[in-house]
């Protein structure tokens, strides 16, 4: 069997599981522990992030014409990448809080719902809360007003009852 059909599956994995993703980072994971690793993937695992460690020339193949092509300028060293379908920021996120424990972890670059990022701009983007808290949010600044209000009637009703 040739070189190219062993290595053919994998890059149609990595090209599946890029498939549809909102958010990808590629990592330097270079100087972590096994025990760190094993941390690191258990939680991706449970954020439903695919993180797997390729070759960077299977890498480079599967993001060839794709919106990933950008980060083939970063297939340098050793390289991970973490891979989102659900959640854009959730990799970056996982990533440079696990980085504040483990040192040697850093951010390459990535894609987020099809717009290159660089290191820095990977770490900002890093900072934003997760889809479901920034709804939270959205409907607790909205449902704000709305308590005031009702509080301020029921309290001019209470007062109309008294007198």
């Amino acid at each position: 069997m040739a070189k190219v059909e062993l290595k053919k599956p994998i890059v149609e994995e990595i090209s599946a599981n890029l498939n549809g993703a909102a958010g990808v980072v590629l990592v330097d994971h270079c100087g972590l522990t096994v025990e760190q690793d094993t941390q690191l993937r258990k939680q991706m695992r449970a954020e439903g992030i695919v993180y797997k460690v390729y070759k960077n020339t299977m890498l480079n193949f599967a993001i060839q014409g794709t919106e990933f092509e950008p980060l083939s300028q970063h297939l340098e060293g050793p390289s991970a990448i973490a891979i989102s379908k659900t959640d854009a920021t959730a990799p970056a996120r996982i990533i440079a809080e696990f980085a504040k424990k483990a040192n040697k972890l850093e951010i390459k670059a990535g894609v987020v719902e099809g717009k290159y990022y660089d290191a820095k701009g990977m770490e900002a983007i890093a900072t934003i809360p997760s889809r479901e808290i920034l709804l939270g949010r959205l409907l607790g600044s909205m449902q704000s007003p709305i308590a005031n209000f009702a509080r301020v009637i029921k309290q001019i009703a209470e007062k109309d009852a008294e007198a």
